[in-house]
């Protein structure tokens, strides 16, 4: 059911729509380079596939998962030999590009520069992180989106009614809200719509395919959800920054959303702690306790009772006042110890165990705040006397805080007392 033409090509409009550079590129056949980057059935070896035949130029494919540089050099040598002989060029698609090293990427660099072949690369993970810059440098890239709902039913309808390459022969349809839950399941994938609609085809008693045939084939369908690629680390930016804007219902079906696809609910609990001191911290210590909590229930119960305590963790920390002070003072203090080198410890600071250090002044002069009034060495040292006294840590105005920040507010007065006395 692949598109033989452009205009059978289903999606992605926001790249191929009637005005878009790409499909103009396509057309008037201004052959180059390029990337596409998308999730899995949206198209991208079908989009190579009619760039090729709209130049009418060689389409070689191969991918990355099972070739090496043996066979980019072969791939070369055709090229060059499809030139030679009637002056054709060459489209080389490569599959899964991201899975080659850096020496195999490197290897097209050359040919690429020097037109031996168009390059166009397919990928499922983020180019930033997974192609060379050289290699980025010298294509452009296209973001193929997940197929829409209306899409997949059209792709759908597309395979029923085609005699000649689809179903249509067969006369077969689907039943009641058949079409709708099979477009469902498929989850933006056409590649998976296709492979159940076919295996439905199969099980079908008469003309009609039934909804409970489809439900059987589907029920077993995962959401898109690449461990460790970059769909995973979207849901968690999604997850994360849902709780920090106070919104425990998106917070929750982002959680939900990775649950669904297979996430290790013992990695969403260490983020759900992690959370809980960047974006909660001091404003309610609580939300830190019940993280620890929640992941500690997990470890106990297991699933599915222990992914409702971290349901109820997220639900609490997205509703919870919202501070990160304590993150921006790690942050700033972990950069001064950094920068400013192997200080001494002050005199005063030093601990004093044996009769010699205290022979060397070790602990001298050190005020012990037990002893002084409301428990406070007011105009006490702390630090570094190269660094002298600095403030990292500034809570906001809302939560527990709010109190804090009163506190070290009147604890600096007092210093400041001290100094003038």
């Amino acid at each position: 059911m692949r598109p033989q033409l452009l205009d059978d090509y289903v999606g992605q409009q926001h790249i191929l729509g009637k005005e878009k550079q790409l499909r103009a590129a396509i057309q008037q056949d201004r052959l180059h380079s390029m990337l596409f980057w998308g999730p899995p059935g949206t198209g991208k070896t079908t989009l190579a596939r009619l760039i090729a035949h709209y130049s009418g130029a060689e389409f070689i494919t191969m991918s990355a998962v099972l070739s090496g540089v043996k066979d980019i050099r072969a791939a070369v040598k055709l090229a060059k030999q499809s030139f030679s002989l009637d002056g054709r060029a060459t489209v080389l698609f490569v599959d899964e590009v991201h899975r080659f090293n850096k020496s195999q990427q490197d290897a097209f660099l050359p040919h690429v520069e020097d037109g031996t072949f168009s390059f166009i690369g397919a990928t499922t993970e983020n180019p930033s992180f997974e192609l060379n810059n050289a290699l980025l440098s010298r294509v452009r890239t296209y973001v193929l989106r997940a197929l829409t709902l209306d899409d997949l039913k059209t792709i759908i309808n597309n395979a029923l009614n085609n005699s000649e390459r689809g179903l249509g022969k067969r006369k077969l349809k689907l039943d009641g809200d058949a079409l709708e839950f099979l477009a469902k399941a498929a989850d933006g994938d056409a590649r998976r719509g296709l492979n159940w609609l076919e295996i439905a085809a199969d099980l079908a008693e008469d003309s009609t395919i039934s909804l409970y045939t489809i439900e059987q084939i589907a029920s077993e369908g995962v959401r898109r959800f690449d461990k460790g690629g970059d769909l995973f680390y979207e849901q968690i930016s999604a997850l994360h920054k849902a709780v920090r804007g106070t919104n425990p219902d998106g917070a929750l079906y982002w959680l939900c959303r990775m649950l669904d696809g297979g996430c290790d609910p013992l990695y969403l609990a260490r983020r759900v702690v992690r959370i809980a001191s960047e974006d909660i911290g001091n404003a309610d210590p609580r939300g830190l306790e019940l993280a620890m909590n929640a992941w500690q229930a997990y470890e106990r119960l297991g699933s599915p009772e222990g992914e409702l305590a971290i349901a109820q963790a997220v639900i609490y920390l997205a509703s919870a006042p919202k501070s990160n002070a304590v993150y921006n003072a790690y942050k700033l203090a972990m950069k001064e110890a950094r920068e400013s080198g192997s200080l001494e410890v002050p005199m005063h600071l030093r601990n004093a165990p044996t009769s010699l250090m205290k022979d060397l002044d070790y602990g001298k002069d050190y005020r012990y705040a037990h002893g002084e009034d409301n428990a406070y060495a007011a105009g006490e040292t702390y630090f570094p006397e190269e660094l002298g006294e600095q403030r990292y840590y500034e809570p906001v105005p809302r939560g527990l805080e709010l109190k804090i920040g009163e506190k070290l507010a009147h604890l600096r007065d007092l210093d400041k007392k001290n100094k003038d006395s």
